[in-house]
This record gives C-alpha cells, sequence and structure tokens, in this order.
C-alpha cells in the first residue's frame, strides 16, 4: 500500500496510541468528580491542557479541546461574532478557506452579516493591500488558513497580524490544521488559532481551539461544568493527554521530519515535470501538499485507477461539501477547468523514495490507458 492522503488523516504515532489506552484504562473518573479517582483525573487533564499552551507559548486558560477542527472552527467564528454582536456586522475570509469556515460564515451571512472575500495573488498569497482596505469600523474577524488544505499555500501570519491588528477592534482567527508539523508557527497577535490531533499523528476525535484570554465567546454547547467554561460535556482525559502527547512529538521532531520530507517532495515534483500534468502548488506551499490537475481525466476516475495498485491519493480536502471544481484552485487561477480536474497527494516523513517512485509509475500508466480510452470512444 501506498499512502499518500495524509493530509486527510495521519495514522497514530504508536506512543500516542499506547498514551490514550493507559489513561482510558488507569484514569476511569470523571474529572468533575469531586472524589480521589475524579481528582486524580482533573490533575492529569490540567497537566495536558497546561503542555500544550506551553508548547505553543500561550496560557493554560486559553486552551480549549474540541472533539474536531471543525467544530474549533465553528466555535471561533461563531462563538466570538455572537458575543460582540453589537460591534458590526462585517467579516473578512478568503475562498481558500476549509468548508468548516467558509459554511460557518455563510451561516452567519443568513443572520445578516457582511462577508467579504480578500484577493489573493497570482500565488495564492493574501493581497495585503485588498486585505487592508476591506477593514471597516464594523469588521468584527478576520478569518484566514495558516496552509490551504488543498493547494498547502502558507499565508504569512505575522504581517497579516499586522494589518489586522492596525483595526484595534478586529479579531483574527487562523486555522492551524494543516500548518503544524509543516511549518513554523508563532501564535503573537493571533486571536483564535484551531488545529486538530489527528492531522499530527494522533487519534481521531480531538482537536483544540485556541483562544486568547482577552477575548470573549459565546459557548455553543451549554450545560456542565466541564474543561472549560466555553464547551460543556464530559472530558474526554484520555484523548486530551493523547493530543499533548502529538503535539509534543510533533514540535520536538519538526526539523527531522521536515529533512525527511524534502527528499521524498523532490523526488516527486522532479517526476511530475515529466508527466503531461499541472502542477498548482507553487514555491509557497508547503512541501506535504503537492496539488495537480491532469486536464483530459475526472480526478475520481484517476483516483480509482490508482487504488486498484493500492495508492490512495484525493481529489480535494476529505470534508469538503463542494462536489464541484475545487474553489481554491479557481481562486488561485481563475481556471474552471483546472479546478475540476484537480488531485492532492500528501506527504509524511513517513513516505519512502520507494513508494514515491511507484506512484509515479503508476501515475503514468494511468494517464496513458485512461488517456487512450478516452481517445477510442
Amino acid at each position: 500500500m501506498v499512502y499518500l492522503d495524509y493530509s486527510a488523516t495521519t495514522p497514530v504515532n504508536e506512543e500516542v496510541l499506547n498514551t490514550f489506552v493507559r489513561v482510558s484504562k488507569e484514569y476511569i473518573g470523571n474529572p468533575n468528580s469531586l472524589h480521589k479517582l475524579g481528582v486524580d483525573c482533573k490533575r492529569l487533564m490540567d497537566s495536558s491542557t497546561k503542555q500544550v499552551a506551553n508548547l505553543l507559548g500561550v496560557k493554560s486558560s486559553e486552551v480549549i479541546f474540541t472533539s474536531s477542527s471543525s467544530e474549533a472552527n465553528s466555535m471561533a467564528i461563531v462563538g466570538t461574532i455572537l458575543k460582540y454582536k453589537g460591534r458590526g456586522k462585517h467579516i473578512i475570509t478568503t475562498k481558500l478557506e476549509h468548508s468548516s469556515v467558509l459554511e460557518s460564515v455563510n451561516y452567519l451571512k443568513t443572520l445578516g452579516y457582511e462577508i467579504d472575500y480578500v484577493n489573493l495573488d497570482s500565488n495564492g498569497l493574501v493581497d495585503l493591500n485588498h486585505l487592508k482596505g476591506l477593514l471597516r469600523k464594523d469588521t468584527i474577524l478576520v478569518s484566514i488558513a495558516h496552509v490551504s488544505s488543498e493547494v498547502g499555500i502558507c499565508q504569512n501570519i505575522e504581517n497579516i497580524v499586522k494589518i489586522v491588528k492596525s483595526n484595534y477592534q478586529t479579531m483574527l482567527h487562523v486555522d492551524g490544521t494543516q500548518a503544524l508539523g509543516k511549518t513554523k508557527v508563532n501564535l503573537d497577535g493571533v486571536d483564535l488559532y484551531t488545529f486538530s490531533a489527528h492531522k499530527i499523528y494522533g487519534l481521531k476525535g480531538v482537536a483544540c481551539l485556541i483562544k486568547k484570554e482577552k477575548i470573549l465567546m459565546e459557548p455553543l454547547i451549554h450545560g456542565g461544568k466541564s474543561q472549560t467554561i466555553y464547551r460543556s460535556g464530559t472530558p474526554a482525559v484520555a484523548l486530551y493527554v493523547s493530543c499533548s502527547k502529538a503535539l509534543r512529538l510533533c514540535l520536538e521532531n519538526y526539523d527531522k521530519n521536515i529533512s525527511k520530507v524534502k527528499v521524498v517532495y523532490d523526488k516527486l515534483l522532479d517526476g511530475l515535470k515529466k508527466l503531461p500534468v499541472v502542477i498548482n502548488s507553487n514555491q509557497y506551499s508547503v512541501m506535504h501538499i503537492v496539488n495537480i490537475s491532469v486536464l483530459d481525466i475526472k480526478p475520481e476516475t484517476l483516483l480509482h485507477e490508482l487504488e486498484k495498485s493500492e495508492i490512495y491519493i484525493s481529489t480535494k480536502t476529505a470534508c469538503s461539501t463542494n462536489g464541484g471544481a475545487s474553489l481554491s484552485i479557481d481562486a488561485i487561477y481563475n481556471d474552471v477547468e483546472r479546478a475540476s480536474h484537480s488531485i492532492r497527494i500528501s506527504l509524511s516523513h513517513l513516505t519512502t523514495e520507494e513508494e514515491v517512485d511507484f506512484f509515479l509509475e503508476k501515475l503514468k500508466v494511468a494517464i496513458e490507458s485512461l488517456s487512450f480510452i478516452k481517445s477510442t470512444r
């Protein structure tokens, strides 16, 4: 099997899984209970929260565990907007965002909020001058992905922070789900930041919203004591502990893992340049995400053809609600044909050179055979 869909989800790290199992077995209490079992669980949960905070350079009170990045993004956007509804009705985002962001702002649009999409330059980077021009006195929130899930474009968050913070009451939400482990993360000036454990070799079912202390938020889940006042429900302590473990390993091994990815990325790119494909990712994309278009073949057809050789890629982000062309690629290149034929290859430090060679060989065969079939119809 050749797995090249790491941006959809990663295999769980054995150390992380062992931590989850151990905590599940040894810490059986409810951390909200007053007896010793509950107190022990609460202590462990607080320790994990503190570790996440220390690793990301924030306060423990600013860490909110959630079930997924989609939930965290919804909390960050809808929760803050509802809390600050007296400030105005204006939100700014991009068309590179994950569906959990785009659908959240679409929901707010039904409540009377005005949504502006900031322009992108030819490389898919946020047009900083346009962003500055869009800011208004009633702009409550700007939401921009650190790394886009489909094309891998990595935005310069520091420059975006400078512009957004020139508008004193505007908050900045950054979706970091595809960023951790792929690029350096600095949360200075970022009000809300989201990430998920299963993208960094942790377990599915746990993610984080970093909400800076000065930011208020309306809870979306009400009722009962929990890890935070902003999200009710019995805390999933084993998942929280495993999430903090996954984050620690991700950041500790960052340099080593990046070096491994560069080797297979260079090999992949060299091979793709010899094939009849259009490469949509560019020099501003992280090495882990390589998006291409094969213009004469439906992406789903190509995906299933490669699947016959046990090669697994994706056509778009796994959580996309849009069944048609890639919004991200169309937004960057203004090319519907290119956008409707895109596939995403996502790499990992676990990817081997042999896997890349096998993929390139099978991709070449698949393109030739599918093109021949089409030409004979």
